[in-house]
């Protein structure tokens, strides 16, 4: 598959790390990951998706080939500026746009504020509420204090991954890694700003405080949610009330799927979006 890489300066000076799967000329979907994520997390469903979607993901600020924010303003309004950085620099008039967690977060902002230019929507377990009021934002917020700077060696670091994600493949555990982590002199430490990224989250500053419901309501595209069978970050209480707030949106549970259905179940995550993004042509 067609593979491009590439770096793009945002609005605030940070070069951010691209990356594009499929036909230059396909329709584009442009994807962003979580909190820990990185761009090519998405690598599978990208390849699901040619030749016919032009797929563009990238590191977000903080992560892996990006540049780290030396004033940690790892939030929303960050994110989105970054977001429309990227879509100004590559001219996408009107694209797709997929996000995870705090991505999705990012793409219902996005998503609300330029709704020309977002021809269709999946939120992957993410919704109102779910960030600080949850059993798995709670579990994130915590991994965030107890995660280890460093491990000895790299069969350290993958025990640690192993009992963050028990449900995980081994090679989805090795796959992360590869892209999380990083040689240091004490053996191996992560490639993204842990400390800023952290610092931001378990920020109780009000002012970084984002109203998704009351971006919900102004989505004016299709839109899927998907939820997480098992998860316990998104409830299905919340997906329901999301799609019932807007005509626009509908939602599906994934069995056996926790907060990474793209990691836990990547076939059916992968039928469901192509299958979305068809229908809703």
């Amino acid at each position: 598959m067609n593979k491009r890489n590439y770096a793009v300066r945002g609005n605030t000076g940070l070069s951010l790390n691209v990356i594009e799967w499929g036909p230059e000329n396909g329709q584009p979907i442009v994807m962003l990951h979580g909190i820990r994520g990185y761009a090519e997390t998405f690598a599978n469903l990208a390849g699901a998706l040619a030749p016919t979607y032009r797929t563009i993901a990238y590191d977000q600020r903080g992560r892996a080939g990006s540049d780290w924010d030396p004033e940690r303003q790892y939030f929303v309004d960050s994110y989105v500026d970054d977001l429309d950085a990227v879509v100004q620099h590559l001219g996408l008039e009107q694209f797709d746009l997929l996000g995870h967690s705090l991505g999705g977060m990012v793409s219902i902002v996005y998503a609300a504020r330029r709704p020309r230019q977002v021809k269709r929507l999946v939120i992957e377990d993410a919704g109102p509420g779910a960030s600080n009021d949850s059993a798995g934002g709670e579990r994130i917020r915590r991994e965030l204090t107890t995660t280890p700077m460093t491990f000895p060696t790299w069969d350290a670091a993958v025990d640690f991954m192993r009992r963050l994600r028990p449900t995980v493949t081994a090679a989805a555990i090795e796959d992360r890694l590869h892209h999380m982590m990083k040689k240091s002199e004490d053996g191996w430490t992560w490639r993204y700003d842990h400390i800023g990224i952290a610092e931001a989250r378990l920020s109780a500053d009000p002012r970084n405080a984002v109203d998704l419901w009351s971006q919900v309501e102004k989505i004016a595209c299709p839109t899927l949610v998907l939820r997480g069978g098992r998860s316990d970050y998104l409830q299905r209480e919340t997906a329901a009330a999301m799609s019932a707030r807007n005509v626009n949106i509908r939602w599906a549970d994934v069995p056996d799927a926790g907060h990474y259905i793209h990691d836990d179940q990547p076939a059916a995550f992968v039928r469901l979006v192509a299958d979305f993004l068809r229908s809703s042509a």
